[in-house]
């Protein structure tokens, strides 16, 4: 990748006094997407295979689909429907990190070329160059499939479709300040009645897997 954004008129290490990969990930988060599918088993034995792609400025999660086949067919459109969402939303992404996995054929990395997006692959067992996209999918399991028993197909996506929306609305994440992917940081409060009489309101999802805490309006 360092050679990559050499080529392309990027200065891969503005800092030059550090050259650790994770300086490396966060002076260039704005240019950089990571992606990964993992597995779920369900409870009438059928393994799926999901698609998630993390925005490493933002941490904005989006879980383009699930499936029991991932093949060329149908992550040729998903990547296709990516390109499209990340359009929309005006995205300044230059390159996508993911591993060397086969469910990615050719044609996944022709679809961003042609958007302008560079697939770039991590090294052979060295999980830690994809360490955000990676860190997303532990949190996943840990706070979501650990907790629930996932039927099929439908229920999996709606289960994820509701951690998406947890995850870029409320969960504060530590490597965006404790902020949340879309929602800014509040402003400090300095009325002290506020702080000594707060009316804080508890919106649950999925039953209770995932909570979310607001003052009340």
């Amino acid at each position: 990748m360092w050679q990559i954004l050499q080529d392309t008129g990027t200065d891969p290490a503005p800092d030059r006094t550090s050259t650790a990969w994770a300086d490396f990930l966060h002076s260039q988060a704005k240019a950089l997407l990571a992606c990964d599918f993992f597995e779920v088993a369900t409870l009438s034995g059928t393994r799926l295979y999901v698609l998630a792609v993390i925005e490493h400025s933002s941490r904005r999660i989006r879980v383009p689909g699930a499936t029991a086949h991932p093949t060329a067919a149908w992550v040729a459109p998903a990547a296709k429907n990516l390109v499209m969402v990340l359009d929309d939303a005006s995205s300044s992404a230059r390159f996508l990190i993911q591993d060397r996995d086969g469910k990615f054929p050719a044609l996944f990395d022709a679809i961003f070329a042609d958007a302008g997006i560079q697939v770039v692959l991590s090294g052979v067992r060295i999980p830690r160059m994809n360490a955000i996209m990676e860190r997303w999918v532990q949190s996943c399991r840990r706070e979501l499939l650990d907790r629930t028993l996932i039927w099929n197909q439908k229920h999996l996506l709606h289960a994820l479709r509701e951690y998406e929306q947890f995850h870029n609305t409320h969960r504060p994440h530590q490597g965006i300040a404790n902020a949340r992917p879309l929602h800014a940081l509040p402003h400090p409060t300095t009325d002290q009645t506020a702080v000594t009489q707060l009316d804080i309101r508890r919106h649950q999802r999925l039953g209770g897997i995932l909570n979310e805490y607001h003052h009340a309006a």
